[in-house]
């Protein structure tokens, strides 16, 4: 069975973005799902300063590690002020001084959503151009505007927008 993590890339504890990995994740045929939550790392902002006095969390290397283990990546990007979280930012950074290549060459499903029209556009065309410099091995991307509208605890409510989502899932499967 395969392996996949689904992260939603902000730390709010309802956060859509982590609704909309997890969902993505579900649909996978015959893998197991790995959620992963930023509020479960307890680790100081990023900075050259704490990290040349303390050195890398453990828990950074734990999740680096895990990375390294699993078979593909779904994660969901929260735009805050058209970037990252900041939650995000700083875990990312973090394992960019582990590895370089942060996500390890691993097949990525990319998506962003947001309550608004946009659905997150702006973030995720950051992550589409930075990621792969990275070590994402970008299979899929997707952006889903006016999630309350949108999303429901069945998925995906607009049909078009669910053709969409579920061709690129199943792209995604076959490179997993």
């Amino acid at each position: 069975m395969k392996k996949i993590i689904a992260l939603g890339a902000s730390n709010s504890k309802e956060s859509i973005n982590k609704r909309l990995a997890v969902f993505v994740a579900n649909q996978l045929q015959n893998t197991e799902t790995i959620i992963i939550d930023l509020n479960d790392y307890d680790i100081p902002i990023y900075g050259i300063d704490y990290e040349t006095e303390h050195g890398i969390p453990a828990q950074i290397q734990e999740l680096s590690n895990l990375i390294a283990s699993v078979d593909g990546i779904v994660i969901s990007m929260a735009e805050h002020n058209g970037s990252y979280s900041a939650a995000f930012k700083s875990m990312f950074d973090w394992l960019s001084r582990v590895d370089k290549y942060v996500w390890k060459n691993k097949p990525m499903f990319l998506m962003a959503t947001s309550p608004g029209g946009r659905g997150g556009i702006t973030v995720l065309e950051t992550a589409k151009n930075t990621f792969p410099r990275m070590g994402a091995n970008l299979i899929a991307d997707f952006s889903l505007p006016s999630f309350y509208d949108n999303f429901s605890k069945n998925g995906i409510t607009d049909d078009e927008l669910n053709n969409q989502l579920n061709a690129k899932i199943d792209a995604f499967q076959k490179e997993i």
